[in-house]
C-alpha cells in the first residue's frame, strides 16, 4: 500500500474518530443539561453523573494518548526506514559506473590498444561527472580565484608569480565539491602569498 493510501486511510480514521467524539460530546452534553434540571433536586444523582461524565472523559483521553503513542511509534519506524535505506537509489545508479570500471580493468590486463583504453576510461569518467551532476553535485571552481576559508582549505602558502595573485588560488591539489549549495569536501589548494 502506498503511503498516500495510508495517510488517507488514516486521515479518513481521524475524521471518523473527530465526528464520533463531537458526537458524544453533544450527547454528554444533552444528556448532562438534562441531568441537571433532574438531578437538582438529588446531590446523589448529580455526584454520580459527573463521575459518569468523569470516567467517559477519561477514557476519550486514554484514547487519545494511545493513538498519539502509536503515532509517534509509525513516525519513529518510518525514518529509522528513511535512514537504514536512504542510499540505496544512490548506490543503485552507481553500479553500472562500477560495471563499466571493472571492463575496463579487465581490457587493460588483457593488454588492449592504449588509445582505445583512454577513451573507455575518459567515458567512465564522463558517465561518473553526468552521475554527480544528475545529484546536484559540483566542482568547486577554485585556480585563480580568491582563497575563501569557506570553501577553500590551504595547504600551502606559495610566493605569487604576480602580485595580482596575492591571497588568490595558485593551484588546486584537490578538487572540492559542493551539494545543493553545501560543501562536501572543501578544496585542498595552495594561496598566493
Amino acid at each position: 500500500m502506498s503511503k498516500k493510501n495510508k495517510k488517507n486511510q488514516n486521515n479518513e480514521a481521524k475524521a471518523a474518530q473527530e465526528e464520533i467524539q463531537e458526537k458524544e460530546t453533544l450527547n454528554a452534553e444533552q444528556q448532562a443539561n438534562e441531568n441537571k434540571e433532574t438531578a437538582d433536586n438529588d446531590p446523589e444523582k448529580r455526584i454520580a453523573e459527573l463521575e459518569e461524565q468523569l470516567e467517559h472523559e477519561k477514557s476519550k483521553y486514554l484514547f487519545l494518548m494511545a493513538d498519539l503513542e502509536n503515532f509517534r511509534k509509525r513516525t519513529l519506524k518510518e525514518k529509522a526506514d528513511l535512514l537504514k535505506n536512504g542510499a540505496e537509489s544512490a548506490m543503485r545508479d552507481l553500479l553500472p559506473v562500477v560495471d563499466d570500471l571493472e571492463r575496463a580493468m579487465d581490457a587493460i590486463n588483457k593488454g588492449g590498444d592504449l588509445d582505445s583504453l583512454k577513451e573507455g576510461v575518459d567515458l567512465i569518467y564522463n558517465k561518473f561527472v553526468k552521475y554527480l551532476e544528475s545529484q546536484h553535485v559540483t566542482a568547486i571552481d577554485s585556480t585563480g580565484k580568491e582563497f575563501d576559508t569557506d570553501l577553500h582549505e590551504a595547504v600551502t602558502m606559495f610566493p605569487a608569480p604576480d602580485p595580482a595573485m596575492k591571497g588568490k588560488v595558485i593551484d588546486t591539489t584537490i578538487k572540492g565539491y559542493m551539494i545543493n549549495d553545501k560543501v562536501l569536501r572543501h578544496a585542498k589548494v595552495v594561496v598566493g602569498n
